[in-house]
């Protein structure tokens, strides 16, 4: 029988801080910028957690989603309004970064084996930055994804609202807890992207006479792929509206 990934979403939330005490002020700022000012700061995490299996014939289901819940909600409670620098015992030598959160997560859900068999975790800071860890990666590395908006224009300069998701994939730095450095992301993209494209005709800056969403997306990959400053890109997805969008990998 063929297997089926059956995936859950589930909410807690948390405050973090990234710091390290070795380092001066200095350092600290300008490896994890905002990140780093005291005391820590919140977020509402959604975590899509994602099994794998094959389908029960007696019941239609993968896992059951009564059971699932009942374990996501047992394991995330550990975590829920607590400071993970300061109240948890697996960030004591290590930075709570949304990537390492992912693996300690995953480590726990692992041990779970009335979920099925784990495949993807899937942890948002906020709609604009999740960050992944997969089963056939492994725990050493992890996908970060963030999310752009810009306005394009075309036709009679009508404009159009588009999101950009990049993912940049790469080992998990085990100093910073990070597979890229996210504020130099966000100046890369701001420049090569957002003022690029923002309320820009985009046939104008691509030289086309017309612009499609998929071409589109190959233009952004480009634009990107040799100013990451660490890990790889991977993934390029433009969104046009919520029926339509484009994905280029390379």
């Amino acid at each position: 029988m063929s297997t089926v990934l059956l995936t859950k979403r589930i909410e807690f939330a948390a405050a973090h801080r990234y710091f390290k005490p070795e380092w001066d002020e200095a350092k600290n700022r300008a490896v994890f910028g905002l990140c780093y000012n005291p005391p820590a700061h919140g977020h509402n995490y959604m975590v899509e957690v994602t099994v794998l299996g094959e389908v029960d014939p007696k019941t239609g289901m993968v896992v059951n989603l009564f059971d699932l819940k009942r374990i996501l909600l047992n394991v995330l409670e550990e975590f829920d309004h607590k400071n993970l620098n300061l109240d948890m015992p697996y960030f004591k030598d290590r930075i709570p970064t949304s990537e390492n959160l992912a693996c300690v997560l995953w480590g726990k859900l692992d041990a779970q084996k009335d979920i099925g068999t784990l495949h993807a975790i899937r942890l948002y800071e906020d709609e604009d930055l999740y960050a992944e860890v997969t089963r056939a990666a492994g725990l050493d590395v992890a996908s970060v994804t963030r999310r752009y908006s810009f306005m394009g224009l075309q036709e009679s300069n009508q404009g159009r609202e588009w999101d950009c998701f990049v993912t940049v994939h790469g080992a998990i730095d085990p100093v910073t807890g990070m597979v890229t450095d996210i504020g130099a992301l966000d100046r890369l993209a701001q420049e090569k992207i957002v003022k690029a494209l923002d309320r820009q005709d985009l046939r104008h800056v691509l030289g086309a006479e017309s612009v499609t969403g998929g071409q589109l997306a190959e233009w952004v990959w480009k634009s990107l792929l040799s100013g990451i400053s660490s890990g790889q890109l991977a993934n390029i997805r433009l969104i046009q509206s919520r029926d339509l969008s484009f994905e280029y990998a390379g």
